[in-house]
């Protein structure tokens, strides 16, 4: 069998999908232990880690509580704050994977004996020859030394509309030597049937949307009020400074928004940019939010070890949005230009380029500057 009695830690959020992906390296021959990372001490986690305990009792297999709540204030939520009160809109769940959900599995992993780690993400595997540049299908067993010639790097999901790569495109070369994605080929409704065949007791339950540490109001808002993010009113204006309202604080818009922002203008304006220093939100019309540029922080790369020069690839902007053609350019600081083909509707600085040759992450980065088109 492909597991081969190797031994793997399921991270396992109490949900359908971390479910089905122990029960595939089970019958794929895995030995599996789950592992619920608790990131916040609530009751939503209580209820999660219950489900999971569950789960893994149906399943027959050991069940591990790993906290992790020290570390995840420190490198997501504190950051989160942070970021909003700069004037920017950071997207959390891209960072966490990197920084807390995978190193936290690895240290329990570590902890329990376990070779490899695994989640319920909907993406695959590449093993990436570094003389082609060719990607090739991994399977999370028997990987080749990445010093040896290859890298690791994310592939998208067969099921494009389930696709997660963008939220593991921060992932370092030994986080993705470890890590299994057993649902990268399957889709949601197989998964359901799986774990409903299975008797799971999660098989029903319905997915979360929303960024896990905001509460059961699910308002950035007022978690940010709570953290001391308060409140400051100041001008909306055009881009040439003439006023046209008042905003209530620069955290509660998002470049980009259109709807909400109680401007009566002759046509639809958007917000285009987010100016923390004068605190003005400046809006414009629809031309306006269209930007051709982007410029990044430092690159993560994966498929490659970085660029000395252009590259034509695809850009995915946000997590929902749809990749578009650019050509990305290496910068000072390991930071990248990006050169969009056309020019695309705006996106908010904080949130996370995400670069692709083919169904192959090449790297990603934090969004730092949009220029218009």
């Amino acid at each position: 069998m492909a597991g081969d009695g190797k031994t793997v830690a399921v991270g396992m959020s109490g949900g359908v999908d971390s479910s089905v992906a122990a029960l595939a390296l089970l019958q794929q021959g895995y030995r599996v232990v789950g592992v619920t990372c608790r990131f916040c001490d609530d009751g939503k986690t209580a209820a999660a880690e219950r489900d999971a305990q569950a789960v893994c009792e149906r399943l027959g297999i050991a069940h591990a509580v790993f906290d992790a709540t020290k570390q995840f204030e420190r490198v997501v939520v504190q950051p989160f704050v942070e970021g909003y009160a700069a004037g920017l809109t950071p997207s959390p769940c891209v960072g966490c994977n990197a920084l807390c959900k995978i190193p936290s599995l690895c240290e329990a992993a570590d902890e329990l004996g376990c070779e490899f780690v695994a989640t319920g993400h909907y993406a695959r595997i590449a093993q990436v020859p570094l003389a082609s540049g060719g990607p090739a299908a991994g399977d999370g067993e028997g990987r080749p030394d990445a010093s040896a010639g290859f890298r690791y790097a994310v592939r998208t999901a067969l099921d494009g509309s389930k696709d997660q790569s963008y939220m593991l495109s921060m992932l370092a070369q030994a986080q993705l030597a470890r890590l299994i994605l057993p649902l990268g080929g399957m889709t949601k409704p197989a998964v359901r049937q799986a774990a409903a065949q299975a008797g799971l007791p999660v098989a029903q339950k319905e997915e979360s949307q929303d960024i896990c540490f905001l509460g059961d109001a699910c308002d950035y808002r007022a978690f940010l009020a709570q953290r001391g993010v308060a409140d400051r009113p100041g001008p909306i204006v055009l881009a040439d400074g003439t006023p046209v309202g008042s905003h209530d604080g620069l955290h509660g818009y998002t470049v980009g928004q259109r709807k909400g922002l109680g401007v009566a203008y002759r046509e639809p304006l958007y917000v285009v940019a987010k100016e923390a220093e004068a605190n003005r939100l400046v809006v414009g019309t629809a031309d306006q939010a269209l930007i051709g540029q982007v410029r990044t922080g430092p690159v993560s790369w994966q498929a490659v070890e970085g660029l000395s020069e252009p590259i034509r690839a695809m850009v995915k902007l946000r997590y929902r949005s749809r990749a578009v053609p650019c050509v990305v350019e290496p910068a000072t600081g390991g930071s990248a230009t990006v050169r969009l083909n056309e020019p695309q509707p705006t996106t908010a600085p904080g949130q996370y380029a995400v670069f692709y040759v083919g169904d192959t992450v090449i790297g990603a980065a934090v969004i730092g500057k949009v220029v218009q088109a």
